[in-house]
């Protein structure tokens, strides 16, 4: 009886760890609910690691972005140690992929366009919030909410100054394939001198 997860060798990996994730990004979106739900780490000034899911809302051939409130806990981590690691995870076909490297703001244009394209109360709800600071009770929450509803009735509404996306360019991918018995697959992809290379690790 065959195992059901397809082995997953360095020969199988594209050279470009870019276009590997392209490839296992697009079978996982037609397995999974959320496809974009990835998990964010990020490490604060003490070096105090948190982790937390987020939406992968851009990948190209040069990086990963996600948007959020810049004076959010990840906001504050992100200004002491601008770096961080995604986790993609696809539990029917059994992979994950971990890319870690150094992250930006990204441009003003960027989070503006982003932002105009979210539903209206998205917008409405990243004026009335102040993520990751304390709240008296949701009552105090929804009423600061009315609020801003109000403020902006009959306009658009514009992208608040502390709210835009991070980009991560990444320096090492890991391709990781479930296998029977957690003898798992693991490709690992790091940059050396602008170079990507590639090697299996154990499991």
């Amino acid at each position: 009886m065959s195992e059901r997860w397809v082995p997953f060798d360095v020969t199988d990996a594209d050279p470009n760890p870019f276009v590997q994730f392209e490839k296992w990004f697009a079978e996982g979106s037609a397995e999974v609910r959320e496809p974009d739900a990835v998990t964010l780490a990020t490490v604060d000034a003490s070096g105090r690691p948190s982790s937390r899911m987020v939406l992968l809302r851009h990948h190209d051939g040069e990086g990963f972005g996600w948007f959020t409130n810049y004076e959010s806990r990840k906001g504050h981590d992100l200004d002491a140690n601008p770096v961080a690691a995604l986790l993609w995870y696809c539990e029917p076909l059994g992979r994950q992929i971990r890319i870690e490297g150094s992250v930006q703001r990204m441009t003003p244009a960027a989070s503006d366009a982003y932002f105009a394209s979210r539903p209206r109360g998205h917008q409405l709800g990243a004026h009335a919030s102040a993520q990751s600071t304390p709240l008296a009770s949701r009552a105090a929450f929804d009423e600061r909410l009315a609020e801003v509803t109000a403020a902006f009735e009959g306009q658009e509404i514009p992208r608040p100054a502390y709210w835009g996306g991070y980009l991560l360019t990444p320096d090492s991918f890991e391709f990781w394939q479930h296998r029977r018995d957690r003898l798992h697959d693991r490709v690992i992809y790091s940059l050396r001198e602008g170079q990507w290379e590639r090697e299996r690790q154990a499991p």
